[in-house]
Formats: structure tokens, sequence, C-alpha cells
């Protein structure tokens, strides 16, 4: 993972309702959730959800599908390991 995608990435979670989205998102594992489900479940304004799901699409930790009407959102697993790796990266090195 390249730095600027680690910063995007945590800058996303770095927010208490993105970071309460995502982590509903990833207990709901690969199937996620409708958005309307994530609103419901979080007790969220259909605006205030968009606009948290935007800023963690665009981090690249959630991917959306169109299903019918709905929008399914779910975490992106792969990014999810790339940065829990890039973070450890260097760890324990020279110690």
């Amino acid at each position: 993972m390249e730095k600027q995608n680690a910063i995007a990435a945590l800058a996303a979670l770095a927010q208490e309702t993105r970071l309460d989205v995502f982590r509903l998102l990833v207990r709901a594992g690969p199937d996620g959730l409708a958005a309307g489900e994530v609103g419901e479940a979080l007790g969220l304004a259909s605006a205030t959800l968009s606009f948290h799901l935007k800023e963690l699409t665009s981090a690249g930790l959630l991917r959306c599908e169109k299903a019918g009407r709905s929008r399914i959102y779910r975490p992106d697993f792969d990014t999810m390991a790339q940065l829990i790796a890039f973070l450890g990266e260097d760890c324990c090195q020279g110690l």
C-alpha cells in the first residue's frame, strides 16, 4: 500500500461516525448491508449517512453495488488487510 492511500484510509476512519459505519459493515461481512440498514442500525439521517459512506468509499475502504433500488455497501477486506500490513511493515525491526 502506498503511503498516500494509507493516509486517506486512516483519515477516513479518524471520525467517530465513519468508524462506527465501517465497524458495522465489517461485522456484517462480505455480504454487506443496504445503506438504509446501516442508517437504521446507527440512527443516522440519510444525508449524514450518504456523506460518510462517500468518504469511506473514496478512501477505498468500502465497495458499493446497486441492487435494484438499493445500494449495498461492503467492506473492502483487501484494502483493510493492506492497511494493517502497511502499519506493521517495519514492526520490531532491529529490536
